[in-house]
């Protein structure tokens, strides 16, 4: 079986092809750039609106990760165009390039974010039936569904996985939150009490690998059975790394003059349940906070 990855060099799409090579699968990646190196990589270029069709022949599942990193820098216009384009556009691309040419394509997955129910929705446990939300992050997901939904059409069963905070040892969120608390001057962000809907990397990965292979077909959450706030996860981290926590919480203004408007995905969270994709039969691996952390680290 062969598994096209877009995205597939990023923190995500490289563990997820090392457990595919583990598992005896063929993995090829969709790129920017061909790369030298043991995994076939075909060329596409998004804005150009083009893609080596070679990319779809014998390929048995593909998992679409692409898309410009919400985190990576402030939301000027031009950096919002960015994050929705790298979204949908790359999607229709894909959905393009199957129509067009003959392909065997079984199942696929798409990435999705928990922002779809907003970037703050308090304390209300959020399923994959609550209302989306009215923000900018919401706007980008909803149309982002939207696009990868159409996969459907071509009798593809889909998997739109809205993810939470991906937590890997290898940076990523995790990374960048556990800097200043090597620096000895860690501490809980805004109010603290915003809650953390977070999976580990292998059990996001392994989920995808489920999705494919059961071939399913409906939205799930990519999240652990147990959110934490905010709080609950710098203390957690601290203790993990053997650090002191006790600095102040990094107020509300400070993070909005730093940040922008992306400051109000760190100021809020989500709360959202896992059981919808467990009643499928997913099994995970880690459950709490604590048993992730003394993995990863």
């Amino acid at each position: 079986m062969k598994v096209l990855i877009s995205g597939g060099s990023g923190l995500v799409g490289s563990k997820l092809t090392r457990l595919l090579l583990e598992k005896g699968y063929k993995v090829a990646h969709l790129s920017r750039s061909t790369r030298s190196g043991s995994i076939e990589t075909f060329q596409w270029d998004i804005e150009r609106g083009w893609v080596d069709p070679a990319a779809v022949t014998e390929v048995d599942y593909f998992v679409h990760l692409a898309g410009s990193g919400v985190a990576d820098g402030r939301w000027t216009i031009q950096r919002k165009k960015e994050i929705l384009d790298s979204r949908v556009k790359s999607s229709e691309l894909i959905l393009n390039v199957l129509k067009e040419n003959n392909h065997q394509v079984k199942a696929m997955v798409a990435a999705s974010a928990v922002g779809y129910y907003g970037m703050d929705t308090g304390d209300n446990l959020c399923s994959e039936e609550s209302p989306r939300g009215q923000d900018f992050l919401s706007d980008v997901v909803v149309d982002w569904e939207a696009a990868t939904t159409k996969f459907r059409s071509l009798g593809i069963p889909t998997s739109q996985l809205r993810i939470g905070v991906v937590l890997d040892s290898n940076g990523g969120a995790l990374g960048k939150m556990e800097t200043p608390l090597k620096m000895g001057i860690g501490s809980p962000l805004g109010s603290g009490n915003q809650w953390m809907s977070w999976i580990h990397s292998d059990d996001l990965c392994q989920m995808i690998i489920y999705c494919i292979e059961n071939q399913l077909d409906d939205v799930f959450n990519a999240v652990a059975p147990n959110p934490v706030t905010n709080r609950e996860l710098t203390k957690t981290m601290a203790k993990a790394l053997g650090k002191p926590l006790f600095m102040p919480n990094v107020p509300s203004f400070v993070l909005k003059a730093v940040l922008g408007e992306m400051a109000a995905m760190i100021l809020g969270g989500n709360k959202a349940s896992s059981h919808k994709i467990e009643k499928k039969g997913f099994k995970f691996s880690f459950l709490s906070i604590e048993e992730s952390l003394k993995n990863l680290y």
